[in-house]
């Protein structure tokens, strides 16, 4: 079959990790073209505001470490793509509307998030990002969906598989595979097709060491607040899979990327975009 001119572009150039960082005060940015796939990145942000700044406990490897890094390079090959540049600890988008503030530890990996309570201006603020973000998801998918019908929303992540310390043992493997899927907010015999599809690109890439562990709802189900308002809004027509990348690519104690990995898993999506395409069309 015929790979769409976006799935084609493989050469990242000489620097493949070329993440300078976006002005601090962009909320989001999206990208639109001429295909029924769209990519995500919605917690690749570590930017906050200057007023979360002040208040929050945290330091920058604190709240580095719980967000997704380097996931916003991982769906550059997609002419669909939002990619939001807020920390999750401002907003997280993923978290509905009444639990998008981390004000109890409880709500954020046991973490004290805040030096003192944030006021109400505060968080009124950072909640009216999350309504602005919904309502442009909203066009932006109603528009691939006027153009195509049916579309695929790759909903991209990733997870911390060391949690108990940088020197400490790895969660095990049966636990955590190198790529997990979420798909309990769809109908999946609906979508069963596309969800199988994409799975079986991801386990058939020849990637560098060997076919990666992929899973359905191991680690995580794919419960984040953005599949679920696809699969609301859009129940007939839009298939939102939720793709958590186990940190293997970065020392998530660290920060520190391995370029090498980045950019192999960075072909990986790219080479599913025909398949997505392909089996969308089948299925017309």
């Amino acid at each position: 079959m015929e790979a769409p001119a976006e799935a084609t572009n493989m050469n990242f150039g000489p620097d493949p990790l070329d993440l300078a960082p976006y002005a601090a005060s962009d909320w989001w940015t999206q990208h639109r073209g001429d295909s029924p796939v769209v990519a995500t990145a919605i917690h690749d942000g570590h930017a906050v505001r200057d007023a979360v700044q002040r208040l929050c406990a945290l330091d920058e490897a604190d709240r580095l470490r719980e967000e997704d890094p380097f996931t916003e390079f991982l769906i550059r090959d997609f002419s669909n793509r939002i990619v939001v540049h807020r920390s999750r600890f401002e907003v997280d988008i993923n978290r509905p509307r009444a639990g998008a503030i981390y004000l109890r530890p409880e709500q954020a990996w046991g973490l004290d998030v805040w030096a003192e309570e944030p006021p109400q201006t505060v968080v009124d603020a950072s909640l009216s990002m999350h309504d602005e973000y919904y309502e442009m998801l909203k066009s932006f998918l109603a528009g691939i969906e006027r153009c195509h019908g049916r579309f695929v929303v790759i909903d991209v992540h990733s997870y911390n598989h060391r949690r108990a310390g940088r020197e400490a043992e790895a969660a095990p493997p049966a636990d955590a595979p190198d790529i997990n899927i979420g798909t309990i907010s769809m109908d999946r015999r609906k979508w069963a097709c596309v969800v199988d599809d994409f799975m079986a690109a991801l386990r058939s890439f020849d990637f560098p060491g060997g076919p990666l562990d992929v899973r359905e709802n191991i680690a995580f189900q794919g419960r984040g607040e953005q599949t679920r308002f696809i699969h609301e809004h859009f129940p007939e027509t839009g298939c939102a899979i939720a793709v958590e990348f186990k940190k293997f690519f970065m020392e998530e104690w660290t920060g520190e990327p391995q370029p090498e990995v980045l950019a192999a898993l960075r072909r990986l999506l790219a080479s599913t975009l025909p398949v997505l395409v392909e089996t969308l069309k089948a299925e017309r």
